[in-house]
């Protein structure tokens, strides 16, 4: 029987050991999206650190600084292109709003109506809007446009926190560079008091998710953004930068490629380009299958996991996580597919065990 001092002591004690865990979370709490971020590049890129590093003769701190630049790179030059896009046809879109109630719809293209299922509504639409004027056409667009620009005016506010969440990526994905050892040896120490060996395989198993993702999600969605942008810019597509950047962002989401290159295959055909707009339409069906076959494989490079697991996990961590669901997500679910396994696993083994007759 517990005395009564010995439970007010213990219920003092979990009670002191939780406010000191919402202290330090809420304390922590600024840098924690960065301080995720951080974590999830580092443990994606580990590998090719190690490979830099071997390559500069074992130094940690050159491969450190390598690392670091190319993450520079390739985060800030995506979002450097979007920008200088935008800003370059500020002037452009501008003068296209003070002319809008001057322009005048033309006529639409016969093959609009060749389109399936939604041919004939879409002509309809198009030619009561040309018969109307620029005045039906001001009254339809306005209060989108409107939002539209509210909404880019919201987020221009949120640019210098983006700015400063990317900083901090960085500098606690360098601190994680160089000293990546002790805190695995941390996390493992910790993961195996809370639940044995199968608390530190879960945290290897979370390292093998992450790169799964990183490896069939996410380069994937390199490889089909950029091979999409190039059919863009050959073909002549404006704003092919940022459809480009559109089209990584439903790469990853796992809505695929289309819709940005579709933009482009209709906006040729109407522009009077059917070459090109052929070109391109071959372009963007070979480019939307090759995820069906890129991304299987190097999933199954990464881990040894169930392919619909890991999409489940992925577009079910970005609904509930927002985009850094993506690695979220996936790890959550392989862990506890692990976990469910290898205890179904132990029960199974320990009746194996028993005597017969013995249940």
């Amino acid at each position: 029987m517990i005395k009564r001092s010995d439970l007010t002591s213990n219920l003092l004690s979990v009670l002191v050991i939780s406010l000191l865990i919402a202290g330090s979370l809420w304390v922590i709490e600024p840098f924690l999206p960065a301080a995720i971020w951080a974590t999830m590049i580092v443990v994606a890129t580990w590998p090719i650190m190690l490979l830099v590093q071997r390559h500069l003769g074992g130094r940690r701190g050159p491969a450190v600084a390598i690392m670091v630049l190319a993450m520079t790179v390739i985060i800030g030059l995506p979002l450097a292109m979007v920008i200088s896009t935008i800003i370059d046809n500020a002037v452009n879109m501008s003068s296209l709003a003070r002319n809008l109630p001057n322009y005048q719809l033309p006529v639409p293209p016969e093959w609009l109506r060749g389109i399936p299922l939604v041919g004939d509504r879409l002509w309809n639409e198009w030619q009561a809007i040309s018969k109307a004027g620029a005045a039906s056409l001001t009254d339809k667009i306005q209060p989108y446009a409107s939002r539209i620009a509210n909404w880019a005016l919201s987020q221009m506010n949120n640019l210098a926190v983006l700015f400063i969440h990317l900083l901090l990526t960085l500098i606690i994905s360098a601190i994680f560079y160089a000293r990546g050892e002790i805190a695995v040896a941390g996390v493992s120490r910790f993961a195996r008091r809370l639940a044995g060996p199968r608390g530190e395989d879960a945290v290897q198993l979370a390292g093998q998710s992450i790169r799964a993702v990183a490896l069939g999600i996410v380069f994937t969605a390199i490889a089909q953004s950029a091979l999409g942008g190039f059919g863009l810019w050959v073909a002549g597509v404006p704003f092919a930068g940022v459809l480009t950047a559109i089209m990584l962002f439903f790469c990853i989401i796992q809505v695929g490629p289309g819709i940005p290159l579709l933009g482009g295959v209709i906006w040729l055909f109407y522009q009077g380009d059917q070459t090109w707009g052929f070109v391109l339409l071959v372009w963007a069906i070979l480019v939307g299958l090759m995820d069906n076959v890129l991304r299987p494989v190097l999933i199954r490079r990464g881990a040894n996991l169930p392919i619909l697991l890991i999409l489940v996990g992925v577009l079910g961590g970005i609904l509930t996580f927002g985009i850094i669901g993506l690695f979220i997500g996936p790890v959550i679910l392989a862990v506890t597919y692990t976990l469910t396994n290898a205890w179904i696993a132990d029960g199974e083994a320990k009746e194996a065990a028993l005597p017969p007759g013995s249940l």
